[in-house]
């Protein structure tokens, strides 16, 4: 059967041209013996398949952790693919390049009503899970991590600081308008010397003089902050060494926002360094239930699990645009799809894609619960981002020198990781929060 393998491939080679009409073809059969003919058959079926194949559906949900939610909640999340693939998809390249915020976008982001979907429905919210607004910030970041990070700043950190921190007459005043879009919101805790380190070491202060605080101090990688309505601001208190937490006017006198340039990373996000002179608050504007850092760390522990959830979304959208290239570049004419050391790396990507999706379901089905301890938040948010890295380095790995064209998406993926590897608490921050929750050792300085 070899010899008769390599009989019927030399005459292919030879006789290629020969056999592109009919008569040529049965000439051409008529030399072989039966062997060889069943052998030259299989063989030209083998590689026609290999040439033009039929590729099935592309799915970066390969467990379908969306059967998770109910008939009406995949309504919302569809709605949120389109209007990412619609309105989005074209546009991110061109202002992730120029670094700058589609602020055409709010508008219509406002008809999607996707933010606040777990609040109560008196606040205009929808009391919908944790699982649909996590899947939904995955189905947003799997497009673009930029709008995925406005998002999680507005709907996440600034609402959440209100809503959990704040007083029922703050929750009534900045709530509605903020789930409306009608007031975009900012939070200020990171400084430009203190990142990880802003449970003890925050040098922005708050002085209180009868009912009015005075903020002196700098925060630096603000998100929202060059165009946000109000900005939560953190700051030590000089009396008492508490953290206090502020909402605060953009446009208050005293208080001035520098945008940052040059990033590598999320750069459709406007984050700015916020200088304050002299700034001065109401106390009906303190946040009446953030008393010291704690309440602070309770908003984070919410934002973390958001973070983890956008990571997959970013390593979704990297695999999925990494596969959709492998099914059309072709070399030795054929697609690269079809090479074994290709589809090695697709199932390692796939196979760390899946954990993440499957580790944040359960997480939120805790969040849902109202179980979801800090420990396993930060678990999520070191074991997605960690995981969202690899996948988008190896997604640019596989489209070779394409790979680093901002065109091709995969590399605005990979520069995306980046930054949610480090923000809502690095790596190796979290990493201490597990470590101490399962030595019962505090490895912190």
């Amino acid at each position: 059967m070899k010899d008769a393998f390599d009989k019927v491939e030399d005459k292919s080679k030879k006789d290629l041209n020969l056999i592109k009409s009919i008569p040529a073809m049965l000439s051409f059969l008529s030399d072989l013996d039966d062997d060889e003919v069943l052998m030259w058959l299989d063989q030209a079926r083998k590689i026609k398949k290999r040439r033009t194949p039929k590729f099935p559906p592309i799915n970066g949900d390969f467990y379908d952790t969306r059967e998770y939610l109910n008939a009406d909640e995949k309504l919302v999340l569809d709605s949120v693919r389109r209007f990412m693939i619609e309105e989005i998809e074209p546009i991110a390249t061109e202002y992730w390049m120029k670094g700058e915020f589609p602020f055409q976008i709010i508008e219509k982001m406002k008809r999607l009503n996707i933010m606040g979907l777990t609040y109560n429905k008196n606040l205009g919210g929808q009391e919908r899970s944790n699982l649909l607004e996590g899947m939904v910030g995955e189905e947003i970041a799997r497009i673009d991590v930029s709008i995925c990070t406005f998002f999680g700043v507005h709907a996440g950190l600034a609402m959440n600081s209100v809503y959990h921190c704040g007083s029922p007459e703050q929750i009534e005043e900045f709530i509605p308008p903020m789930i409306a879009m009608e007031k975009i919101g900012a939070f200020g805790l990171t400084e430009p010397e203190v990142g990880s380190a802003a449970s003890m070491g925050l040098t922005t202060t708050c002085k209180r003089e009868g009912d009015t605080w005075t903020i002196n101090g700098e925060k630096k990688w603000i998100g929202n902050a060059t165009f946000a309505d109000i900005i939560i601001i953190w700051a030590k208190d000089e009396d008492d060494h508490q953290v206090k937490g502020f909402i605060v006017d953009r446009n208050t006198n005293g208080l001035e926002t520098e945008k940052i340039e040059d990033k590598m990373s999320l750069r459709i996000v406007q984050n700015a360094i916020i200088r304050m002179k002299n700034v001065k608050v109401s106390e009906e504007r303190r946040l009446q239930r953030a008393n010291s850092f704690k309440d602070t760390a309770r908003v984070l522990k919410m934002t973390r699990a958001g973070v983890a959830w956008q990571a997959v979304g970013c390593a979704r959208g990297a695999y999925e645009h990494t596969l959709d290239y492998t099914m059309k570049r072709r070399q030795f004419d054929r697609p690269i799809a079809g090479f074994q050391m290709t589809q090695d790396l697709l199932s390692q990507m796939l196979s760390q894609l899946t954990a993440m999706q499957c580790m944040v379901a359960r997480l939120s089905s805790l969040q849902d619960q109202g179980s979801m301890s800090d420990e396993q938040a930060s678990l999520a948010k070191v074991f997605c981002t960690v995981g969202c890295r690899t996948i988008t380095s190896m997604s640019r790995e596989l489209m070779g020198a394409n790979g680093i064209l901002i065109s091709n998406k995969v590399a605005r993926f990979l520069g995306d990781a980046e930054a949610l590897y480090s923000y809502e608490g690095t790596k190796q921050i979290n990493s201490l929060v597990v470590g101490r929750a399962i030595t019962g050792l505090s490895a912190f300085v």
